[in-house]
């Protein structure tokens, strides 16, 4: 080897490494991620959430027809033409909803989310719910037509709604049984009768007079106890009636809740008397109703609104308790008016139609 010469010493070729085995970490990575996603997927889709979902709901011409029959029906009375709509208005509630269906509900802007609690007491099942809320509604359709016929200045009489087992009533009374005197006063509203027992005390005998059908009875009770009340206990619930010859029937079903009681009321003051309460306009509303005409606040009022703008209506009936949340929702060129009675509401229309003022919220 000759000196100033570089030289390179050559070294075998290494042979080449063994694949290896296993996933790489980037595919570790891919993996993970994706189950995740597929997990939180599957929780958002089928997790349920301790929320229900409220948004307007179908509304309803209390003056046409629905599945081919009139909602308001009087038989064995002559009515009159209507024309224009008395629109009842709902609240859709969705339960059983999902984590991604709530989300999409609420940012559509046309749905509020609500504590389930709020409307399914615990242990409470949908079933026992959806019966509440049919027994309200045909509580409402009861008092509906009798708030109508005495604004119209029919008769009415009491009746007896319930008898309460082992009470000194059960056995004498029956349901539907009239009451027309207890303890000697003379009974033509339901107030009557607790008036007529306010000087009573338990073991205090009292006549009662009673028809059942055709036939008065007159019958001696010994009156009995009840928690939390000094005076004598009968143990009948009197109710009002109309007192009269013809039948009303309203057919709506898959509806519930108090709420329509003020359009059917005005539905058959409407084809009970002559001429258009509503001045062949398109008129929504809502509103619970005892018998003695009184129209109460409700829930959804702004869902209401809207479904009922959707429907074409340019007036809606207010409740007064409801008339500070309604002005905060109403849509834009709809007028609302404030009731308190089932006579306000009459009376307004007619004002309307007549270019007068009325009682607005």
């Amino acid at each position: 080897m000759s000196e100033g010469t570089d030289t390179v010493v050559e070294q075998p070729t290494p042979p080449p490494a063994p694949p290896r085995r296993g996933l790489t970490r980037r595919t570790w990575t891919l993996v993970i991620s994706l189950a995740v996603v597929l997990g939180l997927g599957l929780l958002g889709g089928f997790a349920r959430v301790p929320y229900v979902a409220l948004g307007p709901g179908p509304t309803y011409d209390t003056l046409s027809q629905v599945n081919g029959a009139d909602v308001v029906h009087i038989e064995r009375q002559q009515t009159f033409p209507t024309n224009g709509t008395l629109t009842m208005t709902t609240v859709s509630l969705t339960d059983d909803v999902s984590l991604f269906g709530a989300l999409g509900l609420w940012v559509s802007g046309r749905y509020a989310l609500a504590p389930r609690e709020e409307f399914f007491r615990p242990g409470e099942s949908e079933q026992e719910v959806r019966d509440q809320n049919v027994k309200a509604f045909q509580d409402s359709q009861t008092s509906a037509e009798v708030a109508a016929l005495r604004y119209l200045q029919y008769p009415m009489k009491v009746v007896a709604a319930e008898v309460t087992k082992g009470s000194a009533a059960d056995n004498v009374i029956q349901p539907n049984d009239r009451l027309l005197v207890v303890n000697g006063k003379e009974v033509t509203q339901y107030e009557d009768v607790r008036t007529a027992l306010e000087s009573t005390k338990p073991g205090d005998q009292v006549d009662i007079t009673f028809q059942r059908e055709s036939a008065r009875q007159t019958a001696r009770v010994t009156l009995g106890k009840q928690e939390d009340r000094q005076n004598g206990f009968l143990g009948v619930l009197p109710v009002d009636r109309a007192d009269v010859d013809f039948d009303i029937k309203i057919s709506l079903s898959d509806v519930g809740g108090p709420s329509a009681g003020l359009l059917f009321a005005l539905s058959i003051v409407d084809k009970l008397t002559p001429g258009e309460l509503n001045g062949g306009q398109s008129v929504a509303g809502t509103g619970e109703i005892d018998d003695k005409g009184n129209v109460g606040r409700i829930g959804g009022i702004g869902f209401k609104m809207v479904a009922a703008h959707e429907a074409g209506a340019k007036t809606f009936l207010v409740p007064a308790g409801n008339c500070d949340e309604a002005k905060q929702h109403a849509p834009e060129g709809m007028k609302l008016v404030k009731v308190e009675k089932l006579a306000d509401a009459v009376s307004s229309l007619e004002a309307i139609n007549a270019g007068r003022d009325f009682p607005t919220c």
